[in-house]
């Protein structure tokens, strides 16, 4: 298992009033944009979306995990959305998500990228750990939660 909260950012934790998936999308992007984390936020969103029309990242649980790997990147990285409000996802349980993991990175650390999903889903079947990361409003307690 790899620790997944090396891959988090407090700057790139966010509480979202977002209406729509594509909102919220977009609010991420734009984030990642700012921290300098993407080479092109408009291909980096184009690639998401895209993803995105193969199955819906909503995963289920109220937890969506979208996500980009792109040749231009070297390492991965997370950045997390609250919303108080779920927004429909078209998920697998029909359940609107409140709970947004955007991973991006490269496309050929294949091995990598399971790892983070494994530990990212498993950390996220913990129905404690997502009802928590639903009441806290500071970055560093949201990542903390995923230190154990």
């Amino acid at each position: 298992m790899v620790k997944i909260s090396k891959y988090f950012d407090p700057q790139l934790v966010l509480f979202l009033e977002a209406s729509t998936r594509d909102s919220a999308l977009q609010s991420l992007v734009s984030q990642l944009d700012t921290c300098g984390k993407l080479k092109s936020a408009s291909e980096f969103y184009h690639a998401i979306v895209e993803r995105e029309k193969i199955v819906s990242t909503g995963i289920g649980m109220g937890v969506a995990i979208p996500h980009a790997k792109l040749p231009e990147y070297k390492d991965f990285f997370i950045a997390i959305a609250i919303l108080q409000r779920g927004v429909d996802w078209n998920s697998l349980d029909g359940v609107p998500v409140k709970l947004i993991f955007m991973i991006g990175g490269p496309d050929n650390k294949q091995t990598e990228y399971l790892q983070i999903l494994s530990s990212l889903t498993t950390a996220l079947k913990d129905e404690e750990r997502r009802k928590k990361l639903l009441t806290l409003n500071s970055p560093a307690a949201i990542i903390g939660l995923f230190d154990t």
